[in-house]
């Protein structure tokens, strides 16, 4: 009977890796399909016989890529920056805008969803209503009056007009107040009765205690304002503004594409994503079991 029951486990577990593998060969195959088309030559790409491994590894499209168009590395009021290409500087332009956007987003949802979860406050019940209902209000319904108040702000055209609607996001607020709803409030109540004060409390105890759920917020806000390309159409359209999917669209031609050098442009956009995954990969995975399980 032992034997039986080994036997049925084993086979359990290798069904799960089998169909891990190939959930993990489903998502990996799109990336490796634009890493390797990066670097074929223009037959291979569109030959219609598919080419799994390029014959001849080639730069062309990358060197493409950094030629067709170029911009200031950065400009300060009247202070210009070297001339760089293009490409660059969306892709710097794409960091910043995400970076910034992950910090002070997170910094706004640990400090709001403390608040939430841990301070009784007139109204409290109501005001987290009104955040989990603006979850499931589609940006597309505000995307008018936060262009109006972009440019009454002389923000348009300009990154803080990506940066700005996204503090505050009711999903990264939603989710540190889940993590925070863990914690023991008469940890907060010790801290307290010991004189410490609001601030020292939020940062020297309840901080650190939500740290996994601010890693998987990190995670989410980096990739949802990296990828956020409605918005980024909407509020940007000088060529030394765009990011690097806006300014990779405007590198296709009208009756033809260049897929060699999208695929150049993907592959290199795709790479900040995959280095900020792996930083917080430990704390995405703590945030997700630690919300899974409760009680």
């Amino acid at each position: 009977m032992n034997n039986l029951t080994s036997n049925k486990g084993r086979v359990y577990y290798i069904i799960c890796y089998v169909l891990v593998f190939l959930i993990a060969l489903t998502f990996l195959f799109p990336l490796y399909w634009i890493i390797t088309g990066s670097f074929k030559v223009k037959q291979e790409i569109l030959s219609a016989t598919p080419v799994w491994i390029p014959t001849q590894w080639v730069t062309t499209n990358f060197e493409n890529l950094f030629a067709k168009r170029s911009a200031p590395l950065f400009e300060i009021g009247s202070l210009v920056g070297p001339t760089i290409p293009g490409a660059l500087r969306w892709l710097l332009n794409t960091v910043f805008m995400s970076a910034v956007s992950m910090l002070v987003t997170c910094l706004t949802a640990a400090m709001a969803g403390y608040a939430l979860a841990k301070k009784r406050f007139y109204g409290r019940t109501i005001l987290f209503s009104l955040i989990v209902a603006a979850m499931a209000l589609p940006k597309q319904v505000i995307l008018i009056p936060l262009l109006r108040e972009m440019s009454s702000l002389h923000l348009y055209d300009t990154i803080w007009a990506v940066i700005i609607p996204i503090i505050g996001w009711p999903f990264g607020v939603f989710l540190i107040r889940q993590f925070a709803e863990g914690i023991p409030t008469e940890m907060v109540e010790a801290c307290r009765i010991d004189g410490a004060s609001e601030w020292r409390t939020f940062t020297d105890v309840m901080f650190p205690m939500i740290k996994p759920g601010v890693g998987a917020c990190a995670i989410f806000t980096f990739i949802n304002s990296w990828n956020d390309y409605f918005m980024q159409l909407i509020m940007l359209t000088s060529t030394k503004n765009l990011t690097i999917s806006l300014g990779i669209a405007t590198m296709q031609g009208e009756n033809s594409t260049d897929f060699g050098l999208i695929m150049a442009g993907s592959a290199l956009a795709s790479v900040p994503i995959i280095i900020v995954f792996i930083i917080f990969q430990k704390y995405f995975t703590k945030g997700i079991t630690m919300g899974a399980v409760k009680g």
